[in-house]
């Protein structure tokens, strides 16, 4: 659920309780691939043939390598056991740190009973997110594990953006999801005017895919998520106030989320950053009165991508137009040279556009 009433168990419950279901990295750290092997036709209609030859292959490999690896990994590593996340009333700004407060010490629980069934991975992520500093608007460390985690003053934020992970992002690999929140927050602190408000929320709220399985090219787990990111957005106000403005970042798969979420979301703007596509065929047909941006860094992967969807065995696989293509129509933004896993790097061309345009200035934004 969002920062309101509790959900049914199974989905994102927002601060109340999370679900029980269970960069890419989906967050900055991951590894990129190598670009640029040249040896292209020099038609276009030739390149386009063995892009998608080599598309196909690739999904060949994913399909067999996740039918084979997945089952095995689940196998090895058996479920961490972890309490119940905190019963909490819906959260307003009057009781955020209890909330707070309460999610720390659950997140304390947590870290103990995984270093009680010999999990020192999760004992210690769950250590650090229970420290007296942190800020957990949700904590479930139950499967692959959920969180919501506040950067700066929330109650008194005029300006609030929310960051969407993309695949493997979990517990276990947190830390590299909340640096790229930091970043951003101490960027929106740099460039904010003065007397301006800023909040960061890195929304951990999904069983995010696996990199090399069939679930990062399907939309299956976007559809899953897509219920609670709404409800999470629609509590924000009752804790923020319903003067500020509330931007959405989507990383890599996590755009896909975003994609599904779109019709209904009051947000101010919707950002795609390092997309595979949205599932839409444009941003018109996300259906959300937001400003729409995407931007894709030079040295991306995901530029390799076909964008396109297809029907394979009943089940669709991709995700439609490319964000930074003519035809989608968002408003594109100069990303820099950087990688997949760059967006957020501090002193990055992309991380300073990002907090123009969670601050509202979006005429000093750079375009591509």
């Amino acid at each position: 659920m969002g920062v309101g009433a509790g959900r049914t168990a199974g989905r994102w419950p927002g601060v109340r309780r999370f679900g029980g279901r269970g960069p890419d990295s989906g967050a900055p750290g991951g590894r990129d691939r190598e670009r640029g092997r040249g040896g292209e036709p020099a038609s276009a209609r030739d390149g386009s043939a063995v892009r998608s030859l080599r598309w196909l292959r690739a999904l060949l490999a994913v399909l067999v390598t996740a039918a084979v690896v997945v089952p095995l990994t689940a196998a090895v590593r058996p479920r961490i056991p972890a309490p119940a996340p905190a019963d909490l009333p819906p959260v307003t700004a009057a009781t955020l740190e209890g909330a707070y407060a309460a999610n720390r010490a659950n997140a304390g629980l947590a870290a103990r009973m995984a270093a009680g069934h010999g999990d020192r991975r999760r004992a210690a992520a769950d250590r650090a997110l229970a420290a007296p500093s942190r800020r957990l608007l949700a904590f479930d460390g139950r499967g692959a594990g959920r969180a919501a985690e506040v950067f700066g003053d929330l109650a008194h934020a005029d300006r609030v953006a929310v960051l969407v992970p993309g695949s493997d992002t979990s517990l276990d690999t947190y830390g590299r999801f909340r640096t790229a929140a930091a970043a951003l927050h101490r960027a929106l602190t740099r460039q904010a005017p003065a007397g301006t408000g800023t909040a960061v929320i890195a929304w951990l709220g999904y069983t995010t895919p696996a990199t090399v399985s069939t679930t990062a090219i399907t939309p299956d787990r976007a559809d899953e998520a897509a219920p609670d990111l709404r409800e999470f957005v629609r509590g924000l106000p009752g804790v923020t106030g319903p003067g500020s403005r509330l931007t959405l970042l989507c990383h890599s798969y996590g755009s896909v989320v975003c994609g599904r979420a779109a019709d209904g979301l009051d947000v101010d703007d919707l950002v795609l950053l390092g997309s595979p596509g949205t599932g839409a065929d444009s941003a018109a047909d996300l259906r959300t009165r937001a400003r729409v941006w995407a931007a894709r860094g030079g040295g991306d992967w995901v530029a390799e991508v076909p964008h396109t969807d297809v029907d394979l065995f009943g089940t669709t696989v991709g995700f439609g137009t490319d964000p930074v293509s003519p035809a989608f129509g968002a408003r594109v933004f100069s990303a820099g040279d950087g990688g997949h896993s760059d967006y957020f790097r501090p002193g990055s061309a992309c991380l300073a556009n990002l907090a123009r345009i969670v601050l509202g200035a979006t005429s000093e934004v750079t375009h591509a």
